[in-house]
């Protein structure tokens, strides 16, 4: 679970996001010396700002307090964020903390039906990256 490849579109979609002028970050239920070791093992490190883990607050996601210490520590309101995700339950918890959310529908992943959808549903990062990209656009 240290070296798992990034899926092909990946590295593209982040820099667009990072080019674009995003700010990028990473949140996992991992610990920081996993994450920190996933991404440079996938060589998408250099895209993100900061990596987080639940481990500085000993909750795991989708426990509202990890969205909330994101926040907080980026010295932006959960408003502000939009999280990008394949799980339905990391997705639902930055909801209910009043994040954007973007679910990347991949083959085996799904939305919970009886809860609320995010805004931006899309099959890969790619497809998410131009639709997050709009509608930046539009509120620039």
């Amino acid at each position: 679970m240290l070296s798992p490849p990034p899926h092909p579109e990946v590295p593209a979609a982040l820099e667009t996001l990072r080019d674009a002028g995003l700010r990028l970050v990473t949140l996992t239920n991992s610990s920081q010396q996993a994450v920190d070791q996933q991404l440079a093992n996938a060589g998408i490190s250099k895209f993100f700002e900061r990596n987080f883990s639940v481990d500085s607050i000993r909750r795991y996601k989708p426990a509202p307090e990890v969205y909330r210490m994101v926040a907080a520590e980026l010295h932006v309101e959960p408003v502000r964020l939009r999280l990008v995700a394949a799980h339905a339950w990391d997705v639902l918890g930055a909801m209910q903390v009043l994040c954007a959310a973007a679910f990347v529908s991949r083959p085996g992943k799904v939305l919970f039906p009886l809860t609320p959808s995010p805004d931006i549903v899309a099959p890969d990062l790619k497809a998410v990256t131009e639709e997050i990209l709009k509608r930046e656009l539009k509120t620039a």
